[in-house]
């Protein structure tokens, strides 16, 4: 009789006798740089030689959508039985550029090669890697039981790491299409590299500049030094009324109302900053632990500063300055009133000549209660297959597109990523560990094999 144990022996063995390696391989050779002008054809080739032929083996009938605000849209079905439960499955099929040239080791971003527990390539651990995991651990127990016992959709866009332009429309209008029980998706890290993890969501984010333009050009210090207002002066001083030395906010409407007894408790053990940067000490929020700060509370960071010339800087002082800036912030923030509220704040401290523009509107925050009995059947399953207590987050501290599913379709929304914090994404040597893309793979066959036995309520 054929078993759970089976599926995932031969997810193991997929990872561990080079399948996954010479797969992914594959995937990782078609440039779908979506920040690349031009790429529009390496993104259909990515969905119609990279990811139809997987599908076709499953048996799951396809469709590419062409995208008017972006890359091509993927998506597939496959129907066993209406009455059985459908999940839907999304992945991102693009990557950021592949930066030829300052890979180590002369590496060559789009080949895979493998050092040790690593498999470096542009890809590999986003997003191609992950959603390939997971459409071939169906495969595994498709072959193992000759059914899987519920029903799947798919959709893998090309535009995610260009701001997944396109897919909310793309989603409201194809809500039939892609309906389902809960969507199942993998992307980010996990917290520790062999401790599976499962998030329900992601911060929000708004972008925006703030900006003093005082006059055109540049006047000389000695000439204009203490006549004319200074505009780095100015936003500097308004920079600082936006949180305390120590990155606390001290915007009220700023302050989320959602760190709940219940979100703390699940916070309050989980480990940050693995595989990364050394933690600030006594950064941020006080009162609060690492991990409530990044996935319980809102945090505030200037990207970038522009005044003067930084390179060949003058006895002159400058007209303008600007900074860049950032909110990322929790569900229990009201987002339509961010930058609202940094206007009244701004001009309560007497900065009403500080300029506020943004590009684009808030990305939403969203969140599925840690209590869903989707998040405690996932994290069983994966328990059961690990042997190890499994990481549970309320949300992502990044952003990711989880409000077409979570606010559109109104599906509860799993997501179990197979990669580490360390493993340079968006950055020169991304790699996989095959350690963890080898527990990932076994992970999710047990899971979608225990889809066939789903005790949740539909």
């Amino acid at each position: 009789m054929s078993t759970r144990q089976e599926a995932i022996q031969a997810a193991r063995d997929w990872v561990s006798d080079g399948g996954f390696a010479a797969n992914l391989g594959r995937l990782v050779a078609i440039k779908s740089e979506s920040q690349r002008p031009g790429s529009e054809g390496d993104l259909f080739d990515y969905l119609t030689n990279g990811i139809v032929p997987i599908l076709d083996r499953l048996g799951f009938k396809h469709e590419i959508h062409t995208n008017p605000d972006g890359g091509p849209i993927l998506t597939a079905v496959r129907i066993e039985d209406s009455a059985l439960p459908t999940i839907l499955i999304y992945g991102h099929g693009d990557v950021v550029n592949g930066q030829q040239g300052l890979w180590d080791e002369g590496r060559d971003p789009f080949t895979v090669t493998r050092d040790g527990d690593r498999l470096y390539g542009r890809g590999t651990a986003d997003n191609k890697g992950q959603h390939l995991i997971n459409l071939k651990a169906l495969g595994f127990v498709l072959k193992t039981r000759g059914q899987l016992g519920f029903n799947v959709k798919c959709i893998i866009e090309t535009g995610e790491e260009t701001g997944s332009a396109g897919l909310q429309d793309f989603i409201t209008n194809n809500r039939d299409t892609l309906a389902a029980d809960a969507l199942i998706a993998s992307d980010g890290p996990r917290l520790q590299p062999d401790i599976p993890t499962v998030f329900t969501g992601s911060r929000g984010a708004v972008n925006f500049t703030l900006s003093v333009n005082l006059r055109e050009g540049a006047n000389h210090s000695g000439n204009w030094g203490g006549l004319l207002a200074d505009p780095a002066i100015l936003l500097t001083h308004a920079l600082a009324t936006i949180t305390d030395a120590r990155g606390a906010i001290k915007i009220p409407e700023w302050r989320p109302n959602s760190l709940t007894p219940a979100i703390k408790d699940l916070l309050k053990d989980l480990p940050v900053g693995g595989g990364g940067a050394a933690l600030s000490k006594d950064w941020g929020e006080p009162g609060l632990s690492p991990a409530e700060r990044v996935f319980g509370w809102n945090s505030f960071a200037v990207l970038a500063l522009d005044h003067g010339m930084p390179d060949a800087p003058q006895n002159a002082i400058a007209g303008n300055a600007s900074a860049t800036c950032q909110l990322r912030f929790v569900v229990g923030t009201d987002e339509a009133d961010i930058l609202p509220a940094l206007r009244r704040h701004l001009d309560a401290h007497g900065f009403q000549m500080v300029k506020i523009s943004a590009e684009r509107g808030a990305a939403p925050a969203t969140r599925l209660d840690p209590d869903n009995p989707w998040v405690h059947f996932t994290a069983a399953s994966l328990q059961e297959t690990s042997g190890t207590q499994v990481h549970v987050l309320p949300n992502l501290g990044g952003f990711i597109p989880n409000h077409v599913f979570s606010e559109t379709l109104g599906m509860p929304t799993i997501w179990v990523p197979h990669s580490y914090a360390g493993c340079a994404q968006h950055g020169p040597n991304e790699h996989v560990l095959l350690s963890v893309s080898q527990s990932a793979a076994a992970g999710m066959s047990g899971l979608f094999w225990d889809l066939a036995n789903l005790n949740v309520a539909r």
